[in-house]
C-alpha cells in the first residue's frame, strides 16, 4: 500500500484510513480505556478550547448564560446517573419548570457546555465517540414567534463560526420532517463538505413547540393571567467540529489548520549545529515573543535531537500555517525563510517588520482556505433531474434534487444509495416539480441536498 514519508495513507486511496492514521499520527488523540471512548491530546484540545472560546463568546454576546448539571452531591454521585445522558432537555426541561412562574421570567436562555454520553457501534475518533464534549443551549419563550427567532439565532450562530472562525462553507437550512430531532416541530442545520464528497452535519437548532414543555410542566402565568405552556428551544455544536476541520482542510501532508484554530499559528525552527544553533536560540525567542506580543500564537522548535527536516515535516503534519526558518545567514541578514502550509518554495521575512508580515499572511491564508473549500464544495455539488444523475452524484458529492417528502422515500434513497437528505437550504431559491425518485410531486417548494453523511 503506498504511503508517504510520513505513513499517512492518501486520500485518493482510502479516506478513512488517511483520517484515522492522522488523528493519531498528529497527536490530536488516543484511545481510551473504555471501548469507543477517545482521550483528547494537549494539542488537539488545544484546536477545541479555540473554537470553544469563540463559541462561548458569540452565545454570551446573544444575551444567554451558562448553567451546569450537577453530577455529584455530598460527596458522592447522585443516585440518579444523570452523567449518563445523551442530551439534557429532560433534566433542564425540569429545573424550567421550577424556575419559571411568569412571563416576566420569559425568555430563559441558557447554555451548558458538558460532556454527553451516546451507545457508539462504530465510533471514529472526534466523529462519533461514546463520550464527546459539546455546548448545549435551551431556551423557554412566550410565543411560537419568539422561539423561531431564538432557533433561527442559533442557526445564525453556527454558521457564522463554521465560516469565519473554521473556514468551513456550511450550508445552512432545515431538516426533513424524516430527519427531524425527536420531539421537534422544526429541525435546523448547518452541513458541510468534507473533502471526500460526504457531508458532516455541524451544528443544529430545534424549534421544540410546546412538546417538552406539557412533558415537565414548564407553564408561566401570561399579562392575562391565564396560564399558558412556555416554547422551547434546544440547540448544539460538539468537538465534532474539530473532525469536521480536518476533513475539510487537511491534505496527504497532514493536517491545514485555519489560523485562528492553529494551536501554533507560526513555529520558527532554529537552523544550525553547535556554536551555530546557539547563536540563533536566542533571536529564535526574541521573535517568537515579538510575535506573541502582537497577538499571534508562535513557537519555537527547541527539540535539538532532531533534524530540521524531520521538524519541517513533522510541523507540516501538524497543519501549522507558518513555519519560520532562522539560521546564522538569515540572521546576519536580519530575515528569515518564511514557508506557507499550502505554498510552495521559501520567501524572505524581514525580523523587523515580521509581526505585521505574520498578521497579513495568517489572515490571507484563513480566508484562502474558505475560498477553496467553498470552490470544493461548489464543484462537487449537482443539480439533477433525473436517478441516474442523481445515483452518480451523490458517490463524490452532493446531489440538488426535487423530493417528495415521503419518509419512505428517503429510506428507499437511502438502501439503493445511502444518502440521506441533509437540509432544505435556507436560500435555495423556489422551484416545484416531480420527485427525483418515485416521480410524485415535490413537497418543499425547493431543492434539498442529498448526499452520504457521517
Amino acid at each position: 500500500m503506498a504511503r508517504d514519508e510520513r505513513g499517512v495513507t492518501p486520500q485518493s486511496e482510502d479516506f478513512s484510513a488517511w483520517y484515522n492514521e492522522l488523528v493519531f499520527k498528529a497527536e490530536l488523540v488516543d484511545r481510551g480505556p473504555v471501548r469507543g471512548t477517545m482521550v483528547i491530546r494537549p494539542y488537539g484540545y488545544r484546536i477545541w478550547e479555540l473554537l470553544q472560546a469563540d463559541i462561548d463568546r458569540r452565545i454570551k454576546e446573544t444575551g444567554h448564560v451558562n448553567a451546569y448539571v450537577v453530577t455529584h452531591a455530598g460527596g458522592k454521585e447522585l443516585e440518579e446517573p444523570l452523567i449518563v445522558r445523551p442530551t439534557s432537555e429532560t433534566v433542564i426541561g425540569e429545573m424550567m419548570a421550577k424556575w419559571i412562574s411568569s412571563h416576566r421570567d420569559l425568555p430563559m436562555l441558557l447554555n451548558q457546555w458538558a460532556n454527553v454520553v451516546r451507545w457508539e457501534l462504530r465510533p471514529r475518533m472526534f466523529l462519533r465517540t461514546t463520550e464527546f464534549l459539546w455546548q448545549e443551549g435551551h431556551t423557554a419563550h412566550v410565543d411560537e414567534d419568539d422561539a423561531m427567532r431564538e432557533t433561527l439565532l442559533a442557526l445564525d450562530l453556527y454558521a457564522s463560526v463554521a465560516r469565519e472562525v473554521a473556514a468551513m462553507p456550511v450550508v445552512a437550512g432545515e431538516k426533513t420532517a424524516g430527519e427531524r430531532f425527536p420531539g421537534a416541530r422544526r429541525t435546523y442545520t448547518v452541513e458541510g463538505m468534507m473533502r471526500d464528497g460526504r457531508a458532516l452535519q455541524s451544528g443544529t437548532s430545534h424549534y421544540l413547540g410546546t412538546n417538552f414543555a406539557t412533558a415537565f410542566g414548564i407553564q408561566y402565568a401570561a399579562e392575562s393571567g391565564e396560564l399558558e405552556y412556555a416554547h422551547t428551544t434546544s440547540w448544539g455544536m460538539s468537538a465534532r467540529m474539530v473532525g469536521g476541520v480536518i476533513m475539510t482542510h487537511g491534505d496527504d501532508k497532514g493536517l491545514v489548520l485555519p489560523p485562528l484554530l492553529a494551536p501554533y499559528q507560526v513555529v520558527i525552527v532554529p537552523i544550525g549545529r553547535g556554536e551555530q544553533a546557539g547563536q540563533v536560540l536566542a533571536p529564535a525567542h526574541e521573535l517568537a515573543g515579538r510575535l506573541q506580543r502582537n497577538g499571534i500564537r508562535a513557537h519555537v522548535d527547541t527539540r535539538t535531537h532532531l533534524s530540521p527536516g524531520f521538524k519541517f515535516n513533522d510541523w507540516e503534519l501538524r497543519g501549522v500555517p507558518v513555519r519560520l526558518e532562522l539560521g546564522p545567514r538569515d540572521l546576519a541578514e536580519g530575515t528569515a525563510l518564511m514557508s506557507l502550509r499550502l505554498g510552495e518554495g521559501k520567501m524572505p521575512v524581514s525580523l523587523d517588520s515580521a509581526p505585521a508580515r505574520l498578521q497579513f499572511e495568517l489572515s490571507a491564508f484563513q480566508e484562502m482556505l474558505l475560498r477553496r473549500a467553498t470552490a470544493f464544495r461548489d464543484e462537487h455539488t449537482l443539480t439533477v433531474s433525473s436517478w441516474g444523475e442523481f445515483t452518480e452524484a451523490v458517490k463524490t458529492g452532493w446531489a440538488l434534487a426535487l423530493h417528495c417528502g415521503q419518509p419512505s422515500c428517503e429510506e428507499a434513497i437511502k438502501a439503493e444509495t445511502s444518502a440521506t437528505p441533509r437540509c432544505i437550504p435556507l436560500d435555495g431559491p423556489p422551484e416545484e416539480g416531480r420527485c427525483v425518485r418515485c416521480d410524485l410531486p415535490s413537497a418543499y417548494g425547493k431543492r434539498i441536498i442529498f448526499g452520504r453523511s457521517y
